[in-house]
């Protein structure tokens, strides 16, 4: 369950509470869901009865009481706890983190990008908003900032046209991997029939040290200039080569590899990913056999709580979405960090130790890794920054 999707729900379950008399409110268009805060619980956290404590004119403890078992009887919902004044901290069930891990494994790298579905009921990525043209300024970040949006815009199902004032130098296109549509100021080419484009323009703040960003190559270089927020200055120094914990980039990238890692290792030990319960209590085979244990053997690690990066994963089509929509790159690149940090403590734990036979535990904790790494590939390709298989 994603975060629009439990969003969907929370609403319902207002319209439910409203439906039964038991609140007296106008249903709100959207219900904030986010990740619980300090005190929190859970996979999810939503404020709906805050918001609507004043209009109901009662405590937001008493609406989220109300809310409560609403929520509770909701598919994929496998608990509801209130906490502070009266936050509905949400935990997600097993079932809906499998459905996650398989939807994000069915769609591969295009995870996160709008479907459109039609009457027959399949889906396809397709224009779905209104065309954008994007312009931008005969500088280095503003080209790369531009190429980006373009990407976030286009997998959100916006048609995007890109310009520049003047044709930039051929070392900034070969260094940064800059695609440029048209040159000149004219306005993108469109059929009479069709809607005006919106005009948008790209104008960060500029690079410092063209030579210096130049020097690192085009990932680094990329990354230095979408990482920070197009109002911030950004700072293209020889630290984003340094393959450390210090890096961002390095552990973005790290992260992606290390899932691939672990899969060849699996491969090699003869099983495979299968989405279900990363905590799975049942000793299997490597041919497929399975026995019910009254406890895991004993070279079994201690699994890794995967609610951060299932939270971070299934965040990701609303990140998307996000990112497009105010126009900030930067947001992709930090999601992008947060899933990798989430990633590290799972990985210990995929595999197998020692004599010990292949869980379904294990295949479910592979499955998750490679659902992490999809995400990562992923973001990193909207970012036009490559994701090497080993590092």
């Amino acid at each position: 369950m994603t975060p629009v999707e439990l969003s969907r729900t929370v609403l319902r379950a207002v319209r439910r509470a409203v439906e039964g008399g038991e609140l007296r409110v106008a249903v709100p268009e959207k219900a904030s869901v986010t990740v619980p805060g300090a005190g929190g619980w859970g996979d999810y956290a939503t404020n709906i009865a805050l918001q609507l404590a004043r209009p109901a004119g009662e405590t937001p403890r008493r609406v989220a009481e109300l809310l409560r078992p609403h929520l509770a009887g909701a598919q994929g919902v496998s608990g509801v706890e209130i906490t502070g004044p009266g936050f509905l901290n949400i935990s997600l069930g097993s079932t809906a983190s499998t459905a996650l891990v398989e939807e994000i494994l069915r769609r591969g790298s295009r995870y996160g990008f709008v479907e459109v579905v039609e009457g027959d009921g399949t889906s396809h990525d397709g224009p779905t908003d209104h065309p954008v043209h994007l312009r931008a300024p005969h500088d280095p970040r503003a080209l790369v900032l531009m190429d980006v949006i373009a990407r976030l815009l286009r997998s959100q199902g916006t048609p995007v046209h890109t310009s520049c004032e003047t044709r930039p130098e051929p070392e900034w296109t070969a260094a940064l991997r800059i695609d440029v549509d048209a040159y000149g100021t004219p306005a993108a080419p469109a059929a009479p029939a069709a809607p005006v484009p919106l005009d948008v323009n790209v104008r960060p703040v500029p690079a410092p040290d063209l030579a210096e960003l130049l020097s690192l190559g085009p990932d680094a270089a990329r990354w230095a200039l979408l990482h920070p927020a197009a109002h911030d200055r950004p700072r293209p120094t020889a630290d984003l080569l340094v393959q450390g914990e210090g890096n961002p980039l390095f552990r973005v990238r790290y992260a992606y590899a290390r899932t691939l890692a672990v899969s060849r290792n699996a491969a090699d030990l003869g099983f495979t990913a299968q989405p279900g319960d990363v905590d799975e209590g049942v000793q299997e085979d490597v041919h497929g056999d399975t026995a019910p244990t009254t406890a895991p053997p004993v070279h079994t690690p201690p699994p890794a709580h995967p609610t951060p990066l299932l939270t971070h994963l299934a965040d990701h089509p609303r990140l998307l979405a996000r990112a497009a929509a105010h126009r900030a790159p930067d947001l992709l690149a930090r999601h992008l960090v947060a899933v990798a940090d989430a990633t590290f403590p799972l990985l210990p734990t995929t595999l197998p130790l020692g004599d010990e036979k292949p869980l379904a535990a294990h295949r479910a904790r592979l499955a998750l890794a490679e659902a992490a790494g999809v995400v990562l590939a992923g973001g990193l390709s909207l970012l036009g920054i490559d994701a090497p298989e080993h590092l």
